[in-house]
């Protein structure tokens, strides 16, 4: 019995030898594994992140794991997913409370994968492009710095194109890692590797 919650507990709160650093989840799945740093989620039906915009409701359910900074940071991740379902989506989120966020990923949306990212400051709002590669793996990166995020992506994890940037509170504590919801379908797996959070000079 006392193994059994020793287990438990180091399915929230560990230390991952790959990722280097304490990381935490925030709505926890029933399935996922990390093997050796290759991070393996499968999201849970009716979750996601969102507040008001557009749709009336605020959700804040989606998977997160992360872990907490207060400097400024360069965040990257390589990721894939079986989309299948609308709004199925993994990628990278940055976060200070439930009003307070930053999400990008792949996102599933008219039959086909986008470039999705959401910034959030009590309102979402949400911009989208077709993602331009038919690559199973995409890269993922924010930059943190005074009081901006800069948000990339990259087909190839070698050259980055900047999707958004927008305000973000400067010298603020956040939290930053990856994150999986599939709003309206029964759930995917998505697959999470080479994350990866250095601080800026």
């Amino acid at each position: 019995m006392v193994l059994r919650i020793l287990s438990l507990l180091v399915l929230s709160t560990c230390v991952s030898p790959a990722f280097g650093q304490t990381m935490s989840w925030l709505n926890e799945p029933k399935r996922w594994t990390n093997e050796n740093g290759r991070i393996t989620v499968t999201s849970e039906r009716k979750t996601d992140f969102w507040r008001i915009t557009h749709y009336g409701y605020i959700t804040d359910n989606g998977h997160f794991y992360y872990q907490e900074r207060t400097d400024d940071f360069t965040a990257t991740v390589k990721v894939r997913g079986g989309y299948k379902d609308l709004y199925d989506q993994a990628g990278l989120m940055l976060r200070i409370d439930a009003k307070n966020w930053i999400k990008t990923g792949v996102e599933f949306v008219n039959g086909q994968q986008n470039i999705s990212t959401v910034f959030t400051r009590d309102y979402s709002d949400w911009s989208v492009l077709p993602k331009s590669s038919t690559n199973d793996f995409v890269w993922f990166q924010m930059i943190r710095k005074d009081d901006y995020v800069e948000v990339k992506y990259s087909t190839d994890g070698r050259t980055y194109q900047t999707v958004r940037e927008g305000y973000f509170p400067p010298k603020a504590k956040c939290q930053v890692g990856i994150m999986a919801a599939a709003p309206e379908g029964q759930g995917f797996e998505a697959v999470f590797e080479e994350f990866r959070v250095t601080r800026s000079e």
